[in-house]
C-alpha cells in the first residue's frame, strides 16, 4: 500500500458557487495521477460546494489513487484514522530539513497546504506549521501543489533523491508565434517540457486570450 497525501485546501471557496475553479479542479484531478494507484489522496477543509463539486468528478478509474473530499480539516482525519502527528509530514518551504528517501519509512501521511500557486507566495502554510507536525522543504524553489505531491511521491516511494529529479524551473508556455505565457513556479521535466496537469495549457490559452477582452 502506498503512502496517504492530505491537502488542506486553503483557498477562499464561495459557498454559494455550483463548481470550483477550472484550474483548481485540473490540479486536485492531476494530483491523483502523480501519486499513484496505490496511494490515498485526501482533500481537507472544503466547502461544501467545492466537496460535491470535486466529488462529482472522482470516479474510481483504474491506475489512479483514491480520493476521498472532506468538509472537515486535517487534524479531525487523523483523529478519525488514528494516525499520531509524529507520523505526518507536513512539506514547508521554511522547514529546516529537506525530504529524502528514508522519509518514506518515517511518515505515513504526507501532507500539503492546498494554496495552489501564490505570486509571491504569502506563506499561508504557516496557518498549518502551528500545528505541530514533523516538516521537511522540497527545495528553494515554489511549486505548484500537485508537483509539490509529485516530487514528494518520487522520493519516498521511488527513493529518488530530492536533487535528481528533473526540473523545470519558470517555463514559458508558448501556445503559437505571437502567444506565450511564464508561469512562475518549478515544476517536474518531462522531456523538454513540464509536467503540467491534462487541459492546464488549453486553460491557460483561453485565460490569456480572456485577458484581451475589451
Amino acid at each position: 500500500m502506498g503512502h496517504v497525501y492530505v491537502i488542506e485546501h486553503m483557498e477562499d471557496d464561495d459557498e454559494t458557487a455550483k463548481a470550483i475553479p477550472p484550474w483548481v479542479e485540473l490540479e486536485y484531478a492531476h494530483m491523483r495521477t502523480l501519486a499513484g494507484p496505490t496511494a490515498q489522496v485526501h482533500f481537507t477543509h472544503l466547502s461544501a460546494a467545492s466537496r460535491d463539486s470535486l466529488s462529482s468528478v472522482f470516479g474510481s478509474e483504474a491506475g489512479l489513487a483514491d480520493a476521498t473530499c472532506h468538509q472537515t480539516g486535517v487534524l479531525e482525519l487523523l483523529t478519525q484514522r488514528g494516525t499520531p502527528l509524529a507520523k505526518v509530514c507536513l512539506l514547508d518551504p521554511k522547514a529546516p530539513l529537506p525530504l529524502a528517501p528514508d522519509d518514506g519509512d518515517r511518515f505515513e501521511c504526507f501532507l500539503f497546504g492546498g494554496i495552489l500557486g501564490d505570486d509571491p507566495p504569502r506563506d499561508r502554510t504557516s496557518e498549518l506549521r502551528v500545528l505541530g507536525f514533523p516538516t521537511r522543504h522540497l527545495g528553494p524553489v515554489q511549486m505548484t501543489t500537485d508537483t509539490a505531491l509529485g516530487v514528494t511521491k518520487l522520493v519516498v516511494d521511488d527513493k529518488i533523491p530530492l536533487d535528481e529529479i528533473p526540473y523545470i524551473n519558470f517555463p514559458t508556455i508558448v501556445f503559437n508565434p505571437k502567444e506565450s505565457v511564464e508561469m512562475p513556479f518549478r515544476y517536474i521535466a518531462e522531456g523538454p517540457e513540464p509536467k503540467l496537469p491534462p487541459g492546464m495549457r488549453a486553460l491557460l490559452h483561453e485565460d490569456l486570450n480572456k485577458s484581451f477582452d475589451f
